[in-house]
């Protein structure tokens, strides 16, 4: 089942349950967390950016969020000509909602800073301006201190995908998340003496912004990609593994600024070495790729009852993507990434 939402309606009842599960071309749901039906120990929520250069062969993350019972910051570094990543990150304690996000995907500023790096987001006009500092970040040649900008065009067209599902053992915990693919990036940012520069011609950035009450043990999948095709904008969200997903599933295709919706995609994934190829199918046969891994941005935490397990692969993504309209597009060494992510929080 596919149930598309075609207009705005609040996301919680006064139950605290979702009032209209599915998927939407748009961010329809009201958010707000004052109707959230759960301790503030148990309510997450996030702003993930990825801004990769398909050409230049690099890019950066860029986390805030806010857990409850933690505050999680990050700033990555990828190199994919020389497979390289470096990471900074860093934890507040019990933070439980005191970080200061939106409660919509369009608006506000989002920031944070210590010692080890400084992040500030902000969404105004249909710009998303992103600012970030890590002093400890090094490329491959050893240079450090990383300081940059980059700004996200979005314009009012652009689709993207969003899903509010919950979970079947408990159906006051919920997910909403939007993402939002193929963004103009322009901008860059130094480390050491050396500049990383953005072309908005050629280079996208993305957006994962979640919203939610979570269950304490899960797993996920996702991956994500946008570049170029024969000069049209083209990219894509896949994802599954937790929450009920029988309303609809978050995988679906962008082109030219629409989202093409794809039914069921699975990983085919070799656990015991992330390096080695991976393999994707698709339920309707319109998304089979292999993927070449370059970096694994992997990390493991665990704090008290805590834990994460988490494996970020950027690579090359080659095969075929086809349209509603049944047009194939044909992919080869397509820069992308994909995920396999084992959370108890």
């Amino acid at each position: 089942m596919q149930h598309e939402i075609l207009s705005p309606l609040e996301l919680l009842g006064d139950d605290g349950r979702i009032t209209n599960e599915g998927w939407a071309r748009a961010p329809f749901w009201r958010y707000s967390r004052q109707k959230i039906k759960a301790s503030p120990l148990r309510i997450k929520e996030w702003d993930y950016y990825s801004i990769l250069s398909q050409d230049r062969r690099f890019g950066i993350t860029l986390t805030m969020s806010d857990l409850g019972f933690a505050g999680l910051f990050a700033v990555c570094f990828l190199d994919f000509e020389k497979q390289y990543f470096h990471q900074v990150d860093t934890i507040s304690a019990f933070p439980l909602g005191k970080t200061g996000f939106p409660f919509g995907s369009d608006e506000g500023r989002i920031s944070f800073g210590d010692k080890k790096l400084s992040l500030n987001f902000v969404y105004a006009g249909g710009l998303r301006s992103l600012s970030f500092k890590a002093p400890g970040i090094r490329n491959a040649e050893g240079e450090q201190g990383l300081e940059g900008a980059v700004i996200l065009s979005q314009p009012p067209e652009l689709e993207s995908m969003n899903i509010a599902t919950s979970w079947a053992e408990n159906r006051k915990a919920f997910y909403y998340n939007r993402k939002l693919n193929c963004m103009q990036a322009s901008g860059g940012f130094t480390i050491g003496k050396r500049r990383y520069e953005y072309d908005p011609a050629r280079d996208f950035g993305g957006l994962d912004w979640g919203r939610g009450r979570w269950t304490y043990k899960n797993r996920w999948y996702w991956g994500s990609a946008a570049g170029y095709v024969g000069g049209v904008p083209f990219g894509w969200n896949i994802g599954y593994g937790f929450s009920d997903r029988s309303p609809a599933s978050e995988n679906c295709l962008f082109y030219a600024g629409k989202v093409h919706k794809l039914d069921e995609v699975a990983f085919h994934i070799d656990t015991s070495d992330y390096t080695r190829p991976w393999r994707f199918t698709s339920s309707d046969g319109r998304f089979e790729m292999d993927f070449k891994p370059l970096v694994d941005r992997n990390s493991t935490t665990k704090i008290g009852p805590i834990k994460s397990e988490q494996h970020q692969v950027f690579g090359e993504f080659s095969g075929t993507a086809i349209l509603d309209d049944g047009k194939k597009l044909k992919l080869d060494k397509f820069l992308g990434f994909a995920e396999d992510v084992l959370n108890w929080w």
